[in-house]
């Protein structure tokens, strides 16, 4: 037997067990649709902008208040969804994902 078989057979780990495979399994379709999801809103909200720039640009220029518009405004809006979007993402991995990720890698297998 040569030495890289038995280091080989020293770090060896036993095959996940089903359960642990199908965990992680849903856990990933949980983050898929998570991030669809997030990016859809994203999509919709920066495309939605665009759309009105393109396609309303009289009402873009109307005056709220002195020295702001509308597209003014819409645009801090666009950024702000980005902010808050960026925000539901981390709270929801904080809350669900890394959670489910360390009770995962305290199973036997990992």
């Amino acid at each position: 037997m040569s030495v890289t078989t038995d280091r080989a057979r020293a770090y060896a780990r036993p095959a996940p067990d089903e359960a642990d495979v199908g965990a992680l399994e849903q856990l990933a379709a949980k983050r898929l649709r998570m991030s669809l999801g997030l990016t859809a809103a994203m999509l919709v909200v920066y495309f939605g902008f665009i759309l009105l720039i393109a396609f309303a640009p009289g009402f873009l220029g109307k005056s709220i208040v002195d020295g702001l518009s509308v597209g003014m405004a819409l645009g801090v809006v666009v950024i702000l969804a980005t902010w808050v979007l960026t925000w539901a993402y981390v709270r929801w991995a904080n809350r669900v994902y890394e959670p489910a990720i360390r009770d995962l890698e305290a199973s036997p297998w990992s």
